[in-house]
């Protein structure tokens, strides 16, 4: 029997069918619909429970329609209260879902040590698991953010994006903009890097998103999660809770 993750972000609906722990189907639409939903379902007939979580619409209609449909869904929020790791944030019900199910996958996927996990997003998260636990995290402006400022809030700097090279300075407005802006992340980060280091003897390291791909080689020990924290982390609170029910 098959699980099914619904994750609702910013600006897309992400899917995934589970099976034993493992990642069967991925799916994303600019919006969930039942339409969409009725399409993966029809490729995978053995689903009988999903999750759904969202960082801020309402998933109310979609998690009885699959109710409907499968009988036992979980509506996840950080404020739901069966976890498999705990959680020490002061103010659960202002965390981000995402933010707490990247800890718990990451957490499944690497429960030999502490993790640090990094997400290039929209926003730029930090948020670590020490000793089984979710203790928090910082939240700073993502790279596309911070690009746009620049454009914005100045009369002449030009618009600008991502690069590949690694310059130790720019020779051009263009390029101070593009290392100011991604040599500024790697070295936020790195330093993260450098203090959980000498907090912890173990550490793992996961970075994540969208933007993962533009630091991983400018930033040396870290994995990068080719299979999304959240997701995993999501397939096992659902798992936690069926059990438990």
């Amino acid at each position: 029997m098959a699980n099914l993750i619904i994750d609702i972000g910013n600006s897309r609906a992400k899917a995934a069918v589970m099976r034993d722990g493992g990642l069967c189907g991925e799916y994303a639409a600019t919006e969930c619909s039942v339409a969409w939903l009725e399409e993966i379902l029809s490729r995978h007939s053995d689903v009988c429970q999903a999750i759904v979580s969202s960082t801020g619409c309402d998933t109310a209609w979609i998690c009885e329609w699959l109710e409907a449909k499968l009988g036992y869904v979980v509506a996840f929020s950080p404020a739901t209260t069966l976890m498999p790791i705990g959680n020490d944030y002061l103010t659960p019900e202002t965390l981000g879902a995402d933010r707490i199910a990247a800890a718990v996958g990451a957490q499944q996927l690497y429960p030999d040590g502490d993790i640090m996990i990094v997400d290039f997003g929209t926003a730029i998260t930090i948020d670590y698991v020490v000793d089984g636990r979710f203790k928090g995290g910082n939240i700073s402006p993502g790279m596309t953010i911070r690009f746009r400022a620049l454009s914005d809030y100045t009369a002449r700097l030009p618009l600008c994006s991502a690069t590949d090279d690694v310059l130790a300075y720019g020779r051009t407005t263009r390029e101070a903009i593009e290392q100011g802006v991604m040599q500024g992340i790697t070295h936020e980060i790195e330093g993260y890097i450098a203090a959980f280091s000498q907090e912890k003897a173990k550490i793992y390291t996961i970075f994540t998103g969208g933007d993962a791909k533009y630091f991983v080689k400018r930033i040396k020990n870290a994995i990068f999660a080719d299979c999304e924290p959240v997701i995993y982390g999501l397939n096992t609170i659902l798992d936690y809770n069926a059990k438990r029910r």
